[in-house]
């Protein structure tokens, strides 16, 4: 067979039924054999190669699976990278192929002719660029390996257009792994020695004569499917958790150990429970700089034990007393099964005392509290939210009532603007039998709603809802606190008719100035259809609390 149907009947292998991508002359080989496959594989074609790769990490996140998307040679694969950094930043688990000019024309700065494994080369776990077509099968299969094991990450295959004509002999049934040593094994899986059992005494230790020890779960957590261990975990040692922003989701937000997020514009108790805490549990997390604040000030009195499966995270932003190193479900279960049972009444009882009762928001104001609660209340829990980035994202992260699961998607580690449509386009299909909600800006939205035709296209159901203030609203709020109210290129055109388009597009359109005009419109939206949901706020509306830039998590403006 040629190596189009060769990479085709190895996606099929790896139980790939989903693909996202746009077509080009590199590619044109790949999508005539996929002509023929139309059976097997669903193909989404977006309106711009980000949007497919947005929408491939949005399949993956809600999924669990590996996303895949196709691109073509130059301006295709470049307009993949944005995205392709997204996942990476993430921990996405990815496969991109992207089309090559042929192997004759490599280096001769050919019509559509890039690099791409040059530039993508600091944003993947691994890339490859196929010189032979036999070399193909092992490739993919090792391409998904990497992308879906350890710390998890988009992996690139740069493929020449005479590669995927040339015909190859396989035989399917020889799809089996490469017996080549996996290039991404880090020190700790290749010393034999590497025991981490006397560290776990240590840490049940630390736990057992902690006074004010603090779970701090990140999105390593969800990343191995041990949410409910994570809970059980915390019962156990009796002990509130806070997530990262990419970790929302490790607990139910209703549940009484959970206290939010933390960091930057996280909860006024969860930031002055971590600063006050005398142990953190830091748990498939990695102490970024938005969470963490100013380092030298960070928790100062508290000891850390550290668990992640990526070596190079640990010690590299907080020092830790104990550091665990693996397979987070292996090395929390064991964790779970030593360690002793704790009370800790007087502790939890400490922290509700730090609850911010100042900064509270009046019951009729159209403010996003307001707005999320009925959004929330309507599309109930079987709902994965999904968000662009910017003042929506951080109202969405302390507002929404996250359940257990893989229920929030959104740009953390990048902060990518026009992720959201994307993402949502791709949460859907990886998640057919659940509601699907996009909290956008109308800054992020203006970046990539184009993919309005996709979503109209493909009648996937989600509904978008646009937090619309006319204005950059994160960066015009660092304006106002810390460059004196000089609000430079922040505000928005407020001219843009969004319903207008999104009735060009065929979605359904609706807009609300006031809650009641907002409950009306939310007791006739059907969820079995695309909608698109503007509510106009005041543009002076700002996220509370916030940690000013290289400031202690102690030093937080609440209002």
């Amino acid at each position: 067979m040629d190596g189009s149907r060769v990479i085709l009947e190895c996606l099929i292998k790896e139980g790939v039924d989903t693909i996202f991508g746009y077509p080009g002359g590199a590619v044109i080989p790949l999508y005539d054999a996929l002509y023929d496959y139309t059976d097997k594989l669903n193909h989404v074609r977006t309106s711009h190669e980000q949007g497919a790769v947005h929408a491939a990490d949005g399949y993956a996140r809600s999924s669990g699976k590996v996303g895949v998307c196709f691109l073509t040679s130059g301006p295709g694969a470049t307009n993949a990278i944005t995205g392709i950094a997204t996942a990476y930043m993430d921990s996405s688990p990815l496969v991109c192929f992207s089309g090559q000019v042929p192997t004759a024309l490599l280096g001769k700065d050919s019509f559509q002719e890039i690099d791409i494994t040059g530039v993508t080369l600091s944003v993947t776990k691994h890339n490859f660029l196929i010189r032979k077509v036999e070399d193909l099968p092992k490739t993919i299969k090792k391409a998904f390996e990497i992308a879906n094991s350890g710390r998890k990450g988009p992996v690139l295959i740069d493929i020449p257009k005479d590669l995927m004509l040339a015909e190859v002999d396989f035989n399917m049934d020889d799809y089996i792994s490469s017996n080549l040593e996996n290039p991404l094994k880090s020190e700790y899986e290749l010393k034999e020695d590497y025991d981490n059992k006397e560290k776990v005494d240590l840490a049940c230790d630390l736990i057992r004569e902690s006074k004010r020890p603090i779970i701090y779960a990140g999105g390593g957590v969800k990343s191995a499917n041990e949410e409910k261990l994570l809970v059980d975990f915390a019962k156990k040692i009796d002990t509130p958790v806070l997530n990262t922003i990419m970790g929302l989701g490790n607990i139910d937000r209703r549940d009484d150990l959970s206290l939010g997020l933390l960091g930057m514009h996280g909860s006024k108790e969860g930031n002055l429970a971590i600063s006050n805490s005398d142990l953190i549990i830091a748990i498939g997390a990695r102490f970024s700089d938005r969470v963490i604040g100013k380092s030298c000030e960070f928790a100062k009195n508290a000891k850390v034990i550290h668990i992640d499966i990526d070596p190079s995270e640990i010690n590299k932003n907080i020092k830790s007393e104990v550091n665990l190193v693996g397979d987070l479900s292996s090395l929390l279960k064991e964790l779970y099964n030593k360690v002793e049972k704790k009370d800790n009444y007087n502790w939890k009882k400490e922290i509700k005392a730090y609850e911010d009762k100042e900064h509270i928001i009046g019951k009729d104001e159209f403010h996003p509290q307001n707005i999320l609660y009925l959004v929330n209340k309507k599309v109930g829990d079987n709902t994965v939210v999904v968000t662009d980035v910017g003042q929506h994202q951080m109202w969405t992260a302390k507002y929404w009532d996250f359940t257990l699961g893989k229920n929030f998607i959104t740009s953390a580690g990048l902060g990518t603007m026009g992720f959201g449509v994307g993402a949502a386009i791709g949460a859907k299909l990886g998640v057919p039998n659940k509601n699907i909600v996009l909290v956008t800006g109308d800054g992020s939205f203006r970046m990539n709603c184009n993919e309005m035709a996709t979503i109209s296209t493909y009648k996937i159901p989600v509904l978008i809802l646009l937090l619309n203030n006319s204005t950059l609203g994160m960066v015009r709020q660092w304006q106002k606190l810390f460059s004196k109210k000089r609000y430079s290129q922040t505000d928005v055109d407020p001219s843009v008719d969004y319903v207008m388009l999104a009735k060009a597009y065929g979605i359904d359109g609706y807009k609300a100035t006031n809650l009641k005009e907002l409950k009306n419109i939310l007791s006739e939206v059907n969820m079995d259809k695309p909608v698109f949901l503007e509510c106009v706020i005041n543009m002076d509306y700002d996220v509370y609390p916030i940690v000013p830039p290289n400031e202690t998590l102690l030093n937080l403006i609440c209002n």
